[in-house]
């Protein structure tokens, strides 16, 4: 734990302008990023007596080990390089939201010849129109079935389509008038964009006018006694009003607005956001984040934007935006979002009338959604901290071990050794910090020399990294390391130890790992191991193991952990055996490689063809010399006669 009276910056060295400022850990790790329209007043109130901040700040300032800061000109400037350093550095002591479940998005694909309309979840892709997030996927397909029928838009796969098109022969919704077929040349690709514009527009929340346009139509086609036109227009303009009353009329005028509510507690607060246009609710979505400082509603609010609009542009940012309260200054938030929608943005707390009346029904679904949330989570938070007590406490750590690796070895009866390892931390597993191993030095079912291997590999990157790009500045008498980092200030993915490695399995496990370790002059980290036998806990050089309780919180943590090396070991072991098995006659032929494999295939048509030619007819391929058309001709000759073929036109093999 450091003392924050230990990297306090001295008395004005601070300026008193606009900026963003970031604390670093021993490791230089960024663990919290905040922004200030008075840089020395904010940093300053966290260099005061630790009894008088908040325990997660007082938490936070003890962890870090120093601060800096960038001077900005404004502080919508000051927002904006917040939110970049938030989503570049991830740092654990900001508020972060997570979803409490991906939401489905009506898509459009807007980048491609003939744009496609689907259901789309995760980040979105440049060139696609989205609309959403709705809670529920198929009542986003419910709604698309009832407009296909007046915009028959492609809704197919690149591979049907492509399919299609080769047979010449449209799927079953371009018979049933459902998608105009542009597989089959029914539509040309402008008519068809056409139709996707018009898609778009309806969904957009320009109903009306298309409507009064069908319906005019509808009227001109009876007078003219065209009576099954006229009846086909009347079922259209049917099947969208169908489609409208998906989504009810929550505002008179026609309102494009986001209303954002909270509902909070001491630990954690749960936002939900419902996006209304043309008055209509198109889409709802909620996130939950943890309380990890002493945070307002306004600063909640302000995080919630930044994550809401921090990758829009346009129309995407609605022109109202209303809110349970306003960041403290209001201004520069307002400021930012009007820049990235490109005209002005109402930020503001609706006082009466309907819009003060969804936005109650707005709050009662974030608080429905936060006791929803600490059901499923129940003390979720508590039993992680005292996991990791637990986990200190029997191993008798120093601290908590906030940052846990485990590694776990995984073969097929001695064939194909890989090896993984997996991070969790603060008890949450971190998928962007796993690693695979690959056991190339030796094969057979030795797990204690593919541990002490792989222990090896991971902390000799380590050291490598830290003796290249790390930098030793020695601070009264004592010796800090910083840790290296790549261009963009971020610590390398090895750069820095974890407080506790976890091995499957036992004694000689722990021991292959430890001996790995010392071999490398690591002495400041923890080893155990899990056997599955009976659960129990190994340390080095111990002849009995540390039995933890059944019901203990740091034996399931340490569990999980295990499984997760246990399952991501597994996976890559399987991945590489089936890309064993499907291996070809040409795989067993040294120095060949993919490129020249093709190259071969392609000309040749199979194997079986290019066994039966001569190396001069194998030299003519480009890329292939002489040496290796006689290399190819020799492995071959040796080989079976019965070879599969390839198919031209995919590259794949298939049976001759």
């Amino acid at each position: 734990m450091a003392d924050p009276s230990s990297y306090r910056p001295r008395p004005g060295e601070i300026p008193d302008s606009p900026g963003v400022y970031r604390f670093r850990d021993e490791h230089r790790r960024v663990i919290y990023v905040g922004k200030a329209k008075s840089l020395r007043q904010r940093l300053s109130s966290y260099f005061q007596d630790l009894s008088g901040l908040h325990p997660r700040t007082a938490t936070m300032v003890t962890t870090a080990a120093s601060v800096e800061w960038t001077v900005v000109g404004t502080e919508v400037e000051a927002l904006q390089l917040e939110y970049s350093w938030i989503k570049e550095f991830d740092p654990r002591f900001n508020v972060k939201y997570r979803d409490d479940k991906s939401y489905p998005s009506l898509a459009v694909t807007m980048n491609e010849e003939f744009p496609r309309v689907q259901v789309l979840r995760g980040a979105k892709r440049r060139g696609v129109r989205y609309f959403g997030p709705y809670a529920h996927a198929w009542a986003i397909r419910e709604t698309v079935d009832l407009l296909l029928r007046v915009f028959p838009v492609r809704t197919c796969s690149a591979g049907v389509f492509k399919r299609a098109a080769a047979i010449g022969r449209p799927c079953l919704l371009g018979y049933i008038d459902k998608c105009s077929a542009p597989c089959t040349g029914r539509i040309t690709p402008e008519d068809h964009r056409a139709l996707a514009d018009e898609f778009c527009d309806f969904m957009a929340g320009r109903t009306g006018a298309y409507l009064r346009r069908l319906e005019v139509e509808m009227h001109e086609a009876a007078e003219a006694l065209e009576y099954e036109r006229a009846g086909r227009l009347r079922d259209d303009i049917e099947a969208l009003r169908r489609a409208m009353e998906k989504n009810a009329v929550v505002l008179a005028d026609a309102t494009d607005a986001d209303l954002i509510a909270l509902a909070e507690d001491e630990l954690e607060a749960a936002v939900q956001i419902f996006h209304v246009r043309g008055g209509r609710v198109r889409g709802q979505r909620g996130w939950v984040t943890d309380r990890v400082a002493n945070v307002t509603t306004g600063d909640l609010v302000e995080s919630a934007l930044q994550q809401l609009y921090g990758e829009e542009t346009g129309e995407n940012v609605p022109r109202e935006v209303l809110v349970p309260a306003l960041p403290e200054p209001a201004e520069p938030v307002t400021d930012w979002l009007t820049q990235r929608r490109g005209s002005r943005v109402s930020l503001r707390v609706p006082q009466r009338g309907d819009k003060r009346d969804l936005m109650a029904t707005v709050e009662r679904n974030a608080q429905q959604a936060l006791a929803l949330h600490k059901t499923k989570r129940a003390s979720d938070l508590t039993t992680r901290s005292r996991a990791l007590e637990e986990i200190a406490e029997h191993l008798g750590l120093d601290s908590a071990p906030l940052r846990i690796e485990c590694f776990d070895i995984s073969h097929l009866q001695g064939d194909d050794v890989v090896a993984s390892m997996v991070v969790f931390e603060d008890g949450l597993a971190r998928k962007s910090e796993y690693r695979r191993f690959q056991i190339k030095s030796f094969a057979g079912q030795d797990d204690v020399r593919a541990m002490h291997e792989v222990v090896s590999r991971r902390f000799r990157r380590y050291l490598r990294e830290r003796e290249r790009t790390g930098e030793w500045a020695v601070e009264e008498g004592t010796e800090e390391y910083a840790a290296p980092t790549e261009e963009n200030g971020r610590p390398k993915r090895f750069a820095y130890p974890p407080q506790l490695v976890v091995v499957d399995g036992g004694q000689p496990q722990v021991a292959a790992a430890r001996r790995a370790m010392d071999e490398l002059g690591i002495d400041d980290v923890a080893v155990c191991g899990l056997a599955k036998r009976l659960e129990e806990v190994w340390l080095p050089g111990e002849d009995d193991p540390v039995i933890l309780p059944r019901t203990s919180e740091g034996l399931y943590l340490l569990q999980r952990v295990r499984d997760e090396a246990h399952r991501f070991a597994i996976r890559y072991q399987r991945g590489k055996r089936s890309q064993s098995i499907r291996k070809g006659p040409l795989d067993a032929i040294p120095g060949l490689g993919e490129t020249r494999k093709k190259a071969l295939l392609k000309h040749f048509g199979s194997v079986k063809r290019l066994r039966a030619a001569t190396v001069e007819e194998i030299s003519e391929v480009p890329g292939i010399g002489r040496r290796t058309a006689e290399t190819v001709a020799a492995a071959l000759s040796g080989q079976a006669t019965t070879t599969p073929t390839v198919n031209t036109a995919t590259g794949e093999i298939v049976e001759d």
